[in-house]
């Protein structure tokens, strides 16, 4: 448990304690990737003000805990799942952002495999995915911060492997791009993509295949993290444009 600081000076005491206070938040835009489109979990706030509007999900920052942590624990709650890709996006600190209090929000984006999280819990707390093209009214700040994880979404993923924290551990090339034309909302062109990305000698070629959309199939392929490793210490990295 949170504990106060002894042993401070009583000016000092008195100064922590006469400050105005204010609560701290975390929201979590976890984004997920199915048939073609990338997805967005959403749940309807439980509380007033604006109780049954569509919202991010998000708890208050308790006094023993980091802000990372908080985000991490509200995902672990959702979703059932733990060591996920999640990254701070921004402070969100505006006087009015939320009528119920003084309240800053730290906002964090993930990204989750489809195939992997608790269904079940995810239903339990009522909570249901949209695509990001379709999204319903959100309350408070919650659709700047949407807008905001997408564009860095789409700015990292420029340089960095994002898409495959999207995919199945194993994967057709097919699949690999729908998910990046997906994040950049645009149409790629297949050869050069391809081309691009076996350029970096960071996938690898399974003796399997997915037959689920034609009788010949397409290969499996898993991304290989050694490699990518060693790509971005000899100064490359994971270009797809």
């Amino acid at each position: 448990m949170y504990e106060e600081k002894e042993g401070l000076p009583a000016v000092t005491r008195k100064f922590y304690e006469q400050s105005e206070k204010m609560l701290v938040a975390t929201d979590c835009i976890i984004f997920g990737f199915d048939a073609g489109s990338l997805k967005l979990l959403l749940f309807k706030r439980r509380v007033s003000p604006l109780e049954g509007q569509w919202s991010l999900i998000g708890s208050f920052v308790k006094l023993d805990e980091d802000v990372s942590a908080a985000a991490e624990r509200v995902l672990e709650e959702i979703t059932g799942l733990k060591e996920v890709y999640m990254e701070e996006l921004k402070v969100y600190g505006a006087v009015d952002r939320d009528p119920g209090y003084r309240c800053i929000s730290v906002g964090q984006y993930a990204l989750i495999r489809l195939n992997e999280y608790d269904k079940e819990l995810v239903k339990e707390h009522g909570a249901v995915w949209h695509d990001v093209n379709d999204l319903p009214p959100l309350v408070l700040d919650h659709e700047q911060m949407v807008a905001d994880a997408l564009e860095k979404l789409k700015n990292k993923a420029r340089y960095q492997p994002l898409g495959f924290e999207l995919l199945s551990e194993k994967f057709t090339i097919p699949q690999l791009q729908s998910v990046y034309e997906a994040i950049f909302q645009r149409e790629l062109d297949t050869r050069n993509f391809r081309k691009k990305v076996f350029s970096h000698n960071v996938l690898v070629k399974l003796d399997e295949k997915d037959k689920s959309s034609s009788k010949r199939g397409a290969f499996l392929y898993k991304f290989d993290h050694k490699r990518y490793s060693d790509l971005i210490k000899g100064g490359s990295d994971f270009g797809v444009l």
